[in-house]
C-alpha cells in the first residue's frame, strides 16, 4: 500500500513539474526546484527541515502578493520565503507522517483547546465578515492561513523533538540566526537611519527587530542565570550584548517599554531576587547617562514634536503623530466593535491598526478576543508549570527565558500586531513547542565506557592490530 501511495506521489510530482517547466520562467523553475528539494529533504529527515525553517525566519525576503483595497489596509499582502517553506515543511511533514507512520500528527497538549478555539473565531468571524461584504475572499482567506501558520510550527516541533540533545540543537540554531541578524544589523548602524531586520523590502520594520531581539534576548538571559557552565554562561553573556545595540538602534519605542516588564519578571524568577531587581532598578535609573543619545532623542521624541494637525494633547503634555494615532486606533475600535460586538468585522474587514489586542477585538469582536486572551494565559500557565516541574539547570533557564520575554511581547503588543508578525511569532513558537515537551524528554545517556583491557591482552592486542578470523571447519 506503501509503495503504491508513493508512486501516486512521485507521478504528480512529475505532471506538475512538467506543467510548470511549460508555462514558467528560469528563476521561477529554480525556486521550485528549490521548494522541490526542501520538500524531500524534510520528508526523509525533518531536523533538517526545521533547520532550513530556522535560517529563513530572519533571513528570507519577503513578496507582495495581492491588493488589500477593500479591507483598507492600506498594503498588499506579504509573503516571504519561509511563509512558502513554512507551507512545504509542512505538507512534507504531512506526507511522511501519512506514508511512513512514525510521527504523530496533533499530539495532545494543554494547548490543543485554545488554539481550536483562536482558530475557529477567526475563521468564524471571516466568514461572516465575507458573507457580510466587509471582507475579500482571497485577502482574507490569506491572512487567517499567515495566523494559523505558526501553529504548524509548534505542532512539528512537539511531534518531532524525542531529546534534550535535539532541543540543544534547536536552540543553538535559534541562537545562531539571531546572531547574523544583530551583525548584519550593527553594519546598518553607521547609516543614521532606525534599522530593521535584513530583506525587509523598501520599507523596514523597526518594531519587529526591537520586539524579536527582545525575546531572543531575555530567553538567553534566563539560561545565563541558570546554567551552572561557566564557558557556556559566557557564550550566553556575549551574545546578549551583541543584541543590545541593534536593539537600541532600532529605536523602537515599543521595545524599550517592554524590555522594562520582561527585566522586572525575569528578576522575580532568580535566587536573588532582592539583588537583581535593585541592580534593574539602578540600571533605569542611570540609563540617562549611558544610553546612546539617539535612543533618548527617540524617547523624547514622545513629548517634543514639533507641533502637528493629529497629535492628541493629554493635560498638559502633546503627543507625537505616531503615538497618537495609536491611541487614536484604540478609541476607534472601542467605538465600531458595537457595531460587531461578538464576531467583529471579520480579518481583514476593518482598517489597519497597528495594535494588537484592538486588532483582535475588531476584527474577531468579543469572542475572538476571548479566545485570544485564553491562549495567551494557557501558554503562560504552561510555562510556569514547566518551570515547577523542571530541575536541570538548562531547561529551567530556557524556560525563565521564554516567560520574561512572554511579558516583553504581552507589552509590545500594546502598540504593535505582536502576535502576528511572522518574524516574532516563528520564534516564539518554536520555543513554545519546546517548552511544552521539555520535562518529558529523555537526556541521552553516555555511551559506556570500555571495560579496562588486562595487561597481557593489551600486549597481545598491539602486537595483533588485526582481528582473527575463526577457523572455518
Amino acid at each position: 500500500m506503501r509503495s503504491v501511495v508513493f508512486a501516486i506521489i512521485l507521478i504528480v510530482i512529475a505532471l506538475v513539474t512538467g506543467a510548470l517547466v511549460a508555462h514558467s520562467s528560469p528563476v521561477r523553475m529554480l525556486l521550485y526546484l528549490g521548494l522541490l528539494v526542501i520538500f524531500l529533504v524534510t520528508f526523509m529527515k525533518t531536523e533538517w527541515g526545521l533547520y532550513i525553517l530556522i535560517f529563513s525566519m530572519l533571513l528570507s525576503p519577503e513578496i507582495v502578493v495581492g491588493d488589500t483595497a477593500r479591507s483598507m489596509l492600506s498594503r498588499g499582502v506579504t509573503l516571504r520565503l519561509e511563509d512558502l517553506l513554512l507551507v512545504v515543511i509542512g505538507l512534507s511533514w504531512l506526507a511522511r507522517n501519512a506514508v511512513l507512520k512514525d510521527i504523530g500528527l496533533f499530539l495532545k497538549t494543554p494547548l490543543n483547546k485554545p488554539i481550536f478555539a483562536y482558530v475557529v473565531a477567526c475563521v468564524l468571524a471571516t466568514g461572516f465578515g465575507v458573507m457580510a461584504g466587509r471582507v475579500e475572499l482571497k485577502t482574507g482567506a490569506l491572512y487567517v492561513l499567515k495566523y494559523f501558520e505558526y501553529f504548524i510550527v509548534f505542532f512539528m516541533m512537539v511531534n518531532h523533538v524525542r531529546n534534550r540533545a535535539e532541543v540543544k540543537r534547536f536552540v543553538l540554531f535559534l541562537f545562531l540566526t539571531a546572531f547574523i541578524v544583530a551583525v548584519i544589523g550593527m553594519f546598518q548602524i553607521p547609516s543614521g537611519e532606525r534599522i530593521s531586520a535584513p530583506f525587509e523590502g523598501p520599507v523596514g520594520e523597526p518594531n519587529t527587530l526591537g520586539g524579536y531581539l527582545l525575546f531572543i534576548g531575555m530567553t538567553a538571559a534566563g539560561m545565563a542565570i541558570k546554567i551552572k557552565d561557566a564557558r557556556m554562561r559566557l557564550l550566553l553573556l556575549f551574545f546578549i550584548l551583541c543584541l543590545v545595540p541593534p536593539f537600541f538602534f532600532t529605536q523602537s519605542r515599543s521595545s524599550y517599554l517592554a524590555l522594562i516588564p520582561a527585566c522586572i519578571s525575569l528578576a522575580f524568577m532568580t535566587e536573588r531576587r532582592v539583588v537583581i531587581l535593585g541592580l534593574v532598578s539602578v540600571a533605569m535609573i542611570l540609563s540617562p547617562l549611558y544610553l546612546p543619545s539617539i535612543v533618548k532623542q527617540r524617547i523624547l521624541y514622545t513629548f517634543n514634536q514639533a507641533q502637528e494637525p493629529d497629535q492628541m494633547i493629554i493635560g498638559d503634555l502633546r503627543l507625537d503623530t505616531s503615538t497618537s494615532a495609536r491611541l487614536q486606533s484604540w478609541k476607534d475600535v472601542l467605538r465600531d466593535f458595537q457595531k460587531h460586538p461578538f464576531l467583529g468585522h471579520g480579518v481583514t474587514g476593518y482598517a489597519f491598526v497597528d495594535a494588537q489586542f484592538p486588532r483582535v477585538l475588531a476584527e474577531t469582536g468579543l469572542l475572538g478576543l476571548f479566545a485570544f486572551f485564553y491562549l495567551l494565559y494557557s501558554v503562560f500557565r504552561l510555562a510556569l508549570h514547566q518551570l515547577r516541574d523542571t530541575e536541570e539547570p538548562y531547561c529551567r533557564g530556557l524556560i525563565t527565558g521564554f516567560i520574561a520575554g512572554f511579558v516583553g511581547l504581552m507589552v509590545h503588543a500594546i502598540g504593535v500586531n505582536t502576535f502576528i508578525i511572522v518574524r516574532i511569532m516563528e520564534p516564539f513558537w518554536f520555543f513554545v513547542g519546546i517548552i511544552t515537551v521539555l520535562p518529558m524528554l529523555k537526556q541521552e545517556e553516555p555511551a559506556p565506557a570500555p571495560a579496562p583491557i588486562p595487561r597481557g591482552r593489551q600486549i597481545l592486542t598491539a602486537a595483533r592490530p588485526f582481528p582473527v578470523r575463526p577457523r572455518l571447519s
